[in-house]
Parts: structure tokens; C-alpha cells; sequence
């Protein structure tokens, strides 16, 4: 069992810069492949980074894709994901995710799931 727990989410104008952490439960987490997923008002929970369990292989969406970085430490069983030129679009609920790895842009390749830290981000 993994419990997730994110935080640094917040209010910050656009083009500025967010760093988001997911905490870690339990002493399998690195061996875990983990993920963000956001979803914003009205709209379904989308794919935005994910990184495998060694850290070596990264995955980004299109829409994130350079301007956010995800990491992981796993001394510290902790993933981030660092946000930056951010936009009004990128205004949403963001969870972090864990799973065995293979299906790194489908919320189905996550067993476990956080409760999510808010991010907006205004005009």
C-alpha cells in the first residue's frame, strides 16, 4: 500500500513558477513509476508528466512539454514536478499517481492516487 500526499500548490500569476511535491508512504515507492495528472473545471482528469521507477525515463504532454519537469527521490520518497511559464490554462487540480510502469499516460496504469493540490493561475 502507497499513500500520496501533494503539496505547493497555489495562486501565482502567469509566467511565473510552482514547484509541486508528492510525498511517499511506505517502502516500495521506488519501485514504483509515477505520474501527474491535473483536471480542471468541467473537464476530465488528464495525463501531464510521468517518470519511471529509476528515474531515467520521463513522459510529458504535449501541452507541458518544456516548461515543466518532473523528478523523483527516492531517499526521500518524494516526486516533484516543477512548474514553470505557467499559463491560465494549466489552472487545475493537480494528483500525483503511482503504478507498476507501461502505461504512463492513462490514469489505468495507477493503483494509487492523491487527494490533489489546487493550482491556479491567473491573467
Amino acid at each position: 500500500q502507497v499513500e500520496l500526499v501533494e503539496s505547493g500548490g497555489g495562486l501565482v500569476q502567469a509566467g511565473g513558477s510552482l514547484r509541486l511535491s508528492c510525498a511517499a508512504s511506505g517502502r516500495t515507492f521506488s519501485r514504483y513509476a509515477m505520474g501527474w495528472f491535473r483536471r480542471a473545471p468541467g473537464k476530465e482528469r488528464e495525463f501531464v508528466a510521468a517518470i519511471s521507477w529509476s528515474g531515467a525515463r520521463t513522459y510529458y504532454a504535449d501541452s507541458v512539454k518544456g516548461r515543466f519537469t518532473i523528478s523523483r527521490d527516492n531517499a526521500k520518497n518524494t516526486v516533484y514536478l516543477q512548474m514553470n511559464s505557467l499559463k491560465p490554462e494549466d489552472t487545475a487540480v493537480y494528483y500525483c499517481a503511482g503504478g507498476p510502469g507501461g502505461m504512463y499516460y492513462n490514469t489505468g496504469g495507477y493503483d494509487y492516487w492523491g487527494q490533489g493540490t489546487q493550482v491556479t493561475v491567473s491573467s
